[in-house]
């Protein structure tokens, strides 16, 4: 069986979570698939050592003069039936509407299609085009794939409810956590991390973005709540985030003061976050909406408490006893738990265990064989029809 996988932004530099989930399937299918052959279809771009190479995985690189809907809806189609695939797995949400090859399709989220007034007003104009794109395509695609693939049980019974599925093609297979995520005890390297990114000596690590359901305004607000109290003890760590944006949001809710207080790190390479989560007072993650939420299992591993929500897939993935479970639009809640976590030792301590055992319950690999069965039963399905 030949299969490909559609991995358009898998060379850019600054990868974010599906491009993530795409390319740990496709190096986990590279330690347990050595029979079949993968086309993986990409986009030139900075990275393009990340996927190691294999004798049976062959990258072909597709350019369009249109854009991403050029890419995906006509290079794409035409190279997977040039190559022969028997299958293409489209990875990101989205996929061709005309292909002549077979499709699976993971569908991570259905947020787009959902009528959500707290994600209509919000975002960057890239994001809105983003989902007008996907609002477009989606429902086809999705109705012409053979297979779809999603991330947890409860967005699982949200695309059941919407599209309506009255066959088995509908799939849940879990996403896992990265094996580098583990507790870095080595206080070289610590101190090395430290000093590379000026990290303040006690802070809350937040992974936030400019995507709206991330919450960052009501994490924002809860810090400020909790600094009322606190002062300048602690500091809130976030990542490859804008200045300007950050202080539009600052001044939105009267803390432009809070400035001081909040350490951006720039980008930092996902192999190196261990380093940075590991020294962190608490992990926030309290988003709004959430397909998986694998940074609630990254924050586990690394053996700090997590805060994270109580709404979508996040109680679903953090399990009991693993993290402290929040209502996210209520910064008052947030602010109680960064509290309760600093000053209950105890409990810190117990949550930080008992995640770094429930992050233990998600494999990449294990995913990557769950995938790999939809596709053999995709292909041995399609050969009994010939």
């Amino acid at each position: 069986m030949k299969i490909g996988i559609e991995g358009q932004r898998l060379f850019r530099k600054k990868k974010h979570g599906m491009d993530m989930v795409a390319l740990e399937l496709i190096k986990n299918l590279q330690r347990i698939d050595t029979r079949n052959q993968y086309v993986i279809f990409v986009k030139p771009d900075v990275d393009d050592a990340c996927i190691p190479a294999a004798p049976n995985f062959k990258i072909v690189e597709l350019t369009s003069k249109f854009g991403y809907p050029g890419w995906e809806q006509w290079e794409l189609p035409r190279a997977a039936f040039r190559e022969g695939c028997d299958v293409l797995h489209c990875t990101s949400n989205t996929g061709p509407i005309f292909c002549k090859v077979p499709l699976v399709t993971t569908l991570h989220d259905i947020i787009y299609l959902e009528s959500i007034s707290v994600f209509q007003k919000a975002g960057t104009w890239y994001q809105k085009l983003g989902n007008l794109y996907r609002r477009f395509f989606v429902p086809s695609v999705i109705r012409k794939s053979k297979k779809v693939i999603t991330v947890s049980n409860y967005e699982k019974e949200r695309i059941n409810a919407y599209f309506g599925f009255k066959d088995d093609r509908l799939t849940a297979v879990y996403n896992g956590v990265g094996e580098h995520f583990q507790q870095v005890t080595d206080t070289v390297v610590l101190n090395t991390i430290k000093q590379e990114y000026n990290l303040p000596e006690r802070y809350f690590f937040f992974l936030g973005n400019t995507d709206p359901k991330k919450n960052t305004l009501g994490v924002l607000k809860a810090f400020a709540l909790f600094n009322q109290q606190y002062g300048n003890q602690f500091k809130l760590v976030m990542l490859d985030f804008d200045e300007d944006r950050l202080k539009r949001m600052l001044l939105d809710i009267n803390a432009p003061e809070l400035r001081a207080l909040i350490h951006l790190t720039g980008y930092v390479p996902n192999e190196l976050l261990p380093a940075i989560i590991s020294q962190c007072e608490v992990f926030l993650y309290p988003s709004l909406r959430e397909s998986f939420g694998i940074p609630i299992l990254e924050g586990m591993a690394c053996g700090v408490p997590v805060i994270t929500s109580n709404t979508s897939s996040m109680p679903e993935v953090a399990g009991d006893n693993a993290a402290l479970i929040v209502d996210p639009f209520d910064p008052k809640q947030i602010s109680a738990a960064m509290h309760t976590l600093v000053e209950d030792k105890m409990l810190a301590a117990l949550l930080a265990k008992n995640g770094i055992e429930r992050a233990k319950h998600f494999s990449w690999k294990e995913m990557a064989k769950n995938v790999l069965e939809l596709y053999e039963d995709v292909f041995n399905e399609l050969e009994k029809q010939k």
